[in-house]
Parts: structure tokens; C-alpha cells; sequence
């Protein structure tokens, strides 16, 4: 990967960090997007030495990606990982938490991704790739998760329908679905869930797992692993790849 790189939204934390290490290691160049500098400084601080940028961004907001990628304009991108995402429940009323996520998971991938498709469309390169964080929950329904399943389907939408569109540019676009991850993001909702059930985290940890063959949450840097993959191949473009430890199984 070297002299290759790469934009990667939500790089502050969890996979996104895993993913930019990654990358980094292989020798990518990578700019760090993020909400939070201080995160974003992290990981830059934990990826090798290289040509890296870090740029706090809010994918939620059109205009802020529009500036921030006209920085860019004219600059070699080879890849877009449209990763950051929110997660936790949802529930109808004065206090939903609906348009912070759709606009967050669905609508801020939709405008991210977008912002930095025209350097995307310029670089000839024929190795160019949009790689999109969906989840597990895209195929499952989970009580009180209506905007996080919404959202995460929806971006398999947007990966097949991009696909299509951008086969003529030489962009191939695919997306990631994992299960269960050793993260904050998974800890946290591990939390809400076994809060809501009345139960320790730990109890509910167990049940989950139960329906997790392998018994055990992925970790970040196996995510990465699969994304380097995709990275590197020319014939896989508008497929989902689970990695979820076999909690769902597609046929």
C-alpha cells in the first residue's frame, strides 16, 4: 500500500483507529477524520511514522464535509472508509434519539462520502475503493434499536447503488457488517441493554454470546485485517462481508 491513501471517518476510536493502524502499517498514507482532535491525536500518535493528516470533521453536517474536502481538492485519494457511526436505543418521543442517528450513521456516510468523491473520480489509478461500516443489525431486528437498524440497512443501499454508479470511474464499493466488536462503542450498548433488562453487564455479556458460535466479540484489529483485504482486491465490488463470529450466517 504504499503510495496509496486513504480518508477514514470516525479514526478517533475503536475500529476506525484499527483500521488506520492498519493501513499505516502497510505503509498508506491516511487522514484521520473525527468530531473529537484529541482522539484523532491519539491514534496518530499509536500508527507508525508517515504522511498523515489528522482534520476534525462533523459528517453530520453537508457543509462541513464540503469544506473540509475542498482542503483536498487536487490531492491523491485511492480510498474513502466511511466508518464513523453512533450507536443505543431509540425511543419515540420528545426525547428520540432518531435524528441524531439516521443523520449520524446514514445521512453523514451519504455526505462524507460524496465530499471526497470527486478526488476519488480524478485519481487514475485503477485500484480505487469506497468501503462502507454497516453492522450485524442491518439483517437483525433489535428491540429499541429502530435508527440503528434503519441506518446500517440503509448503507448497504447506498453501497450497492454506488457500486453501479461508479464502476465506469474504476471504484470499487463494498462494506464490512460485524457482529459483536471489543470496543466502547459495543461496551457501552452492552450496558444500555443489560440496564434495561435489570441484569449486571456481565450476565447479559453471557447471553449474548450464547448466540455467538465462536463464543467471543470480534477485535478491532481483526475488522482491520478484513479491510486491508478489500483494499488490496480488483473484483469484489458491491458485497457485504459479514465478520461477526458466525452469529449470522447468509446463504
Amino acid at each position: 500500500m504504499k503510495d496509496k491513501r486513504y480518508i477514514i471517518s470516525g479514526a478517533g476510536s475503536g475500529i476506525g483507529r484499527a483500521i488506520a493502524i492498519k493501513l499505516a502499517q502497510e505503509g498508506a498514507a491516511i487522514i484521520l477524520a473525527g468530531r473529537n482532535e484529541v482522539k484523532l491525536e491519539e491514534t496518530l500518535n499509536l500508527m507508525p511514522k508517515g504522511n498523515h493528516l489528522v482534520i476534525a470533521t462533523n459528517i453530520r453536517e453537508r457543509e462541513n464535509c464540503e469544506q473540509v474536502s475542498s482542503i483536498f481538492s487536487g490531492s491523491q485519494i485511492d480510498g474513502i472508509i466511511a466508518n464513523a457511526g453512533v450507536g443505543g436505543e431509540n425511543h419515540y418521543g420528545e426525547e428520540d434519539r432518531w435524528d441524531e442517528i439516521i443523520d449520524t450513521n446514514l445521512n453523514g456516510t451519504y455526505w462524507f462520502v460524496n465530499a471526497f468523491l470527486p478526488q476519488l473520480k480524478e485519481n487514475l489509478s485503477k485500484e480505487k475503493h469506497i468501503l462502507l461500516t454497516s453492522s450485524v443489525l442491518a439483517r437483525l431486528g433489535v428491540k429499541n434499536y429502530t435508527a440503528y437498524c434503519a441506518s446500517k440497512a440503509g448503507i448497504l443501499g447506498l453501497m450497492r447503488s454506488w457500486a453501479m454508479e461508479l464502476a465506469e470511474h474504476n471504484i470499487l464499493v463494498n462494506a464490512i457488517s460485524p457482529g459483536w466488536v471489543n470496543t466502547n462503542m459495543a461496551k457501552e450498548g452492552m450496558q444500555g441493554i443489560a440496564n434495561g433488562l435489570g441484569i449486571p453487564v456481565e450476565d447479559f455479556h453471557k447471553i449474548a454470546m450464547q448466540s455467538v458460535p465462536l463464543g467471543r466479540m470480534a477485535e478491532p484489529e481483526e475488522i482491520a485485517d478484513l479491510v486491508h483485504y478489500l483494499l488490496k482486491q480488483k473484483a469484489i465490488t458491491g458485497q457485504v462481508v459479514d465478520i461477526n463470529c458466525g452469529s449470522v450466517m447468509s446463504s
